[in-house]
């Protein structure tokens, strides 16, 4: 196996554009190949574009309707009338939508097989972790799940066990549907509750169908969770799970949405702590999973401040030359944030914390609402794998 990192990057996944309205900006993804670019990553790690998902490879996990759906609004934008979730204010018809969503599927795809056959150890698609379509359904500003349909098709390829961890901060409910009923796809969510945020799914008693009891694995954390209740309740769920289920390959999502300045939710985590679960991932995936890992982006709304910095922080680790945080962020970076945006680019790569945390062994706090909801997922799920809640 090659131990080169893959960064799959098309310049066109940016035509995956809701509208100026939309807090979707596709200006993340531009200031994120940007400022990977700025640091010189693109020089210690592969960029390699993919051609769009086709049909046979789409319908591994959606309906042949719902696609048909997506090409005719794509090709008509005006006739979205809400039907299959498009037309909505979440997911508005925009023209070329299917195209730029078989984009961006197609890299996560080729992103999955290219771990999968060796031709790389680690793998990263930022453009991805669509985690809400349904097989039947664009949702939470998703059309097609390109999470889903890198899974299918490791599945395809002949992988007997996949660990999907998804730390963004809305519940990873599509990637969790499309796997429900198969014991061979552990599907770890760790979000803020569904009581206080979309999709208002995701609850510690959803754990799978029945032949695959214990493989939907939820952490449901209280709105305003920071560093040291966010990375507590990774590190008292995920690695014990992937130790017992023994992933042949490792899936992440890492949507940035989880920090204190996102717009759209309520945790209140920052770049630092984000590093260190994007750093816990490519530990596990070596312990656990031969170093096969692919890393996917997701949601992420602070399109200036956050996103670039902390997706720019999971390229470097992916291809083994981390950025220091308190590295400046390059001038040429800050010049070209500007210029796109007329927004001030942050100083450095840091917010500044040293995030530590409580391990799960040192004791359960029955005060503490963050031990409450990891307490709440290992009582669910955990006597399900055979291990001690």
């Amino acid at each position: 196996m090659s131990g080169r990192g893959l960064l799959m990057w098309d310049e066109a996944v940016t035509g995956y554009d809701f509208g100026p309205s939309h807090p979707m900006d596709p200006v993340r993804l531009a200031l994120t190949m940007g400022l990977v670019r700025a640091f010189g990553l693109d020089r210690e790690i592969e960029v390699r574009a993919a051609p769009p998902a086709g049909d046979s490879t789409l319908r591994l996990v959606h309906r042949e309707d719902y696609v048909a759906a997506v090409r005719a609004v794509s090709a008509d934008p005006d006739s979205a009338d809400g039907s299959y979730g498009l037309g909505t204010p979440d997911d508005p018809a925009f023209a070329g939508m299917h195209e730029a969503s078989a984009l961006i599927a197609g890299q996560s795809v080729a992103a999955a097989e290219a771990v999968w056959r060796g031709e790389a150890r680690h793998a990263v698609n930022f453009a991805g972790g669509l985690h809400h379509a349904m097989p039947g359904g664009a949702a939470g500003f998703c059309v097609y799940n390109d999470a889903s349909l890198a899974i299918a098709r490791l599945l395809e390829l002949g992988a007997e066990r996949v660990a999907y961890v998804d730390v963004d901060v809305h519940h990873g409910d599509g990637v969790q549907a499309a796997f429900w009923d198969d014991p061979r796809v552990l599907t770890v969510s760790l979000h803020e509750h569904p009581r206080t945020l979309f999709p208002q799914t995701g609850w510690p008693e959803e754990t799978g169908g029945p032949g695959a009891e214990g493989t939907a694995v939820n952490v449901a954390l209280p709105a305003g969770t920071g560093d040291e209740g966010w990375l507590r309740a990774f590190h008292a769920t995920v690695p014990e799970l992937l130790a017992e289920f023994r992933p042949q390959v490792l899936v992440t999502q890492h949507g940035a949405d989880t920090h204190i300045e996102d717009p759209l939710a309520h945790l209140a985590v920052t770049v630092d702590a984000q590093r260190l679960v994007q750093e816990a991932c490519h530990e596990l995936a070596h312990e656990h999973a031969d170093g096969r890992w692919l890393a996917l982006g997701g949601g992420g709304y602070a399109v200036v401040d956050v996103v670039p910095r902390s997706w720019t922080h999971l390229v470097g680790i992916a291809a083994h030359r981390p950025v220091d945080p308190a590295a400046e962020t390059p001038d040429s970076w800050r010049h070209e944030v500007y210029a796109r945006t007329r927004q001030p680019a942050p100083a450095r790569m840091t917010d500044g914390r040293t995030p530590a945390w409580r391990d799960w062994e040192a004791g359960y706090d029955p005060a503490d609402r963050t031990d409450q909801a990891v307490l709440a997922t290992r009582r669910s799920v955990f006597p399900l794998l055979g291990l001690l809640a």
